[in-house]
C-alpha cells in the first residue's frame, strides 16, 4: 500500500476516534417482555405498526405473541415477512410499500440481522423518500429521525439490535452496502431467549461466531474506549462459555439467554470501535454469492487475525488473559496463537469448514476491490492491507490456487 494512502487512513482513523466522545451514539432501552413493547408503542402513541420479519419467522408463529400483545393493546399490525438474507432493495421496497398503504407509524422488526437490516432500511426510506437507498450509502447520509424502531433479534448473533448500520444488496447488480447513520439505532430492543430456542444448529454456529468476530475485531482494532473494551471482554467471555452448549442443546435457555446478551454486548462494542478487514472481505462475499454473513465471518476470523500477525499479537494476548483462556506467563505471540486456535477448535466442533467453496478465481480481484473500499480508509484495522493482499486473503478462504 502507498505510503501516504496509509497515512491517509490513519489520520483519518484517528479523528473518528477522537471524535467518539461527541457523537450522538445511544444504547438502545432494552424492554422486559412482549407486553412492555406494546406498552411502549401505545405510549408513543402508535395506532398500526409494520412488523418486519422473514417467512420461516412468520410462519413458524414465532411472531405470535408479539402479534397478540398489539391485539391486547389494540393496536394495529401487518406483517411484512418478504426479507431475505441479505436483504434487498427490493425488499425494502415492498415493506416501504406496505407500511405507506397500511398507514403504519411504527417498525417493529423481528428476527436475524436480515430483518433488522431490512426495517433500518425502510425507516430510512420513509424519512428520506428524495434519495435512493444507494444514496444513502457511508456514513450520515440519513440525517433524520426514523420512525420508532423496535428490535427482537430471534438469533443471537448480528447485534443488529445495537448498531448504527443497515446493510443492503442491490436487487439488480448484487453489490452490497452499508448505511451508517445514528438515526438507524433502534430506539428499543426485546432480548427474549425463549425465541431462540431450538434454532437449528447451523444458525446457531454461524450467529454465535458473528458476535465473537463483532467482539474480536472491536477489541483488536485502533479505536477502541474502555467501554468499548470492557463490553467486547465480556461478549467474548459469554461466547466462549455458552455458544457450544447452545449449539450441542437448542432448549438450553440459560445458554440461550447468556448468547443473546453476548451478541448484544458484541454489538455495543463495534458500534463504536467499529470492525475490520474479516466483515470487509465477508460483505464481499455475500454480495456476490450470497453467502450468510456469520458463516463467512466464521471461516474468514481465522485467517485475517493469522494474517495481521504481530500488529495483533498483543491485544489478542490481552483479549485472551481477560477471558481465561491462558495466564500472563505465555509470550504475546504464543497467546494470539492459543486464541486463533480457540477460534479454530469452536468452528470444528460446531462442523464450520475451513474455507469457502464457493469462490471463482476470476472473481477474486472484483471481490478484493470490493473488500478495500469498504475497510480503507474507515476501519481502525491492526494492519492496513490493499487489494493485491486481501485477494491472497480471499484466495486462502477459497482454498483457491
Amino acid at each position: 500500500m502507498n505510503i501516504f494512502y496509509k497515512i491517509y487512513c490513519r489520520v483519518y482513523q484517528f479523528f473518528c476516534k477522537v471524535a467518539i466522545p461527541f457523537l450522538p451514539y445511544r444504547t438502545p432501552k432494552l424492554l422486559a417482555d412482549n407486553d412492555d413493547l406494546a406498552k411502549t408503542l401505545s405510549d408513543r402513541g402508535a395506532q398500526c405498526v409494520l412488523i418486519v420479519t422473514d417467512k420461516v419467522i412468520h410462519e413458524l408463529g414465532i411472531c405470535s405473541q408479539l402479534e397478540k400483545a398489539l391485539s391486547a393493546a389494540n393496536i394495529k399490525y401487518v406483517v411484512y415477512d418478504g426479507t431475505v438474507a441479505n436483504p434487498t432493495t427490493q425488499n425494502v421496497a415492498e415493506a416501504v410499500e406496505t407500511y405507506r398503504q397500511n398507514k403504519c407509524e411504527a417498525l417493529v422488526a423481528i428476527g436475524g440481522g436480515s430483518a433488522m437490516d431490512c426495517a433500518k432500511a425502510v425507516g430510512a426510506q420513509l424519512v428520506r423518500p428524495e434519495k435512493t437507498l444507494a444514496q444513502m450509502k457511508g456514513l450520515m447520509k440519513v440525517r433524520k429521525k426514523l420512525p420508532l424502531l423496535i428490535a427482537v433479534p430471534t438469533t443471537a448473533g448480528t447485534g443488529s439490535e445495537t448498531t448504527v448500520a443497515a446493510v443492503i444488496t442491490d436487487s439488480e447488480t448484487r453489490h452490497k452496502y452499508a448505511i451508517n447513520d445514528f438515526s438507524l439505532i433502534p430506539e428499543y430492543a426485546l432480548l427474549d431467549s425463549s425465541l431462540t430456542l431450538g434454532l437449528p444448529q447451523g444458525v446457531t454456529a454461524a450467529t454465535g461466531m458473528d458476535a465473537l468476530t463483532h467482539a474480536v475485531e472491536a477489541y483488536i482494532g485502533k479505536s477502541t474506549t474502555r467501554e468499548t473494551r470492557k463490553n467486547a471482554v465480556w461478549a467474548t467471555k459469554l461466547i466462549f462459555d455458552n455458544l457450544l452448549a447452545a449449539y450441542n442443546d437448542g432448549s438450553d435457555g440459560v445458554a440461550r439467554g447468556e448468547m443473546l446478551y453476548a451478541s448484544y454486548l458484541a454489538g455495543l462494542a463495534f458500534t463504536k470501535s467499529y470492525v475490520g478487514y474479516v466483515h470487509a472481505i465477508a460483505h464481499a462475499l455475500g454480495g456476490k454469492y450470497n453467502v450468510a454473513h456469520g458463516l463467512a465471518n466464521a471461516v474468514i476470523l481465522p485467517h485475517v487475525l493469522k494474517r495481521y500477525g504481530k500488529a495483533a499479537h498483543k491485544k489478542l494476548w490481552k483479549l485472551g488473559v481477560s477471558v481465561g483462556l491462558f495466564d500472563k506467563t505465555l509470550s504475546k505471540a504464543e497467546g494470539a496463537a492459543i486464541f486463533v486456535q480457540q477460534i479454530e477448535r469452536l468452528n470444528s466442533a460446531m462442523n464450520i469448514k475451513t474455507t469457502l467453496d464457493c469462490i471463482v478465481k476470476e472473481d477474486i480481484p472484483a471481490l478484493a476491490k470490493t473488500a478495500e473500499s469498504e475497510a480503507n480508509p474507515l476501519y481502525p484495522v491492526p494492519k492496513l492491507f490493499d487489494t493485491k493482499q486481501l485477494a491472497e486473503i480471499i484466495a486462502e478462504v477459497g482454498d483457491v490456487h
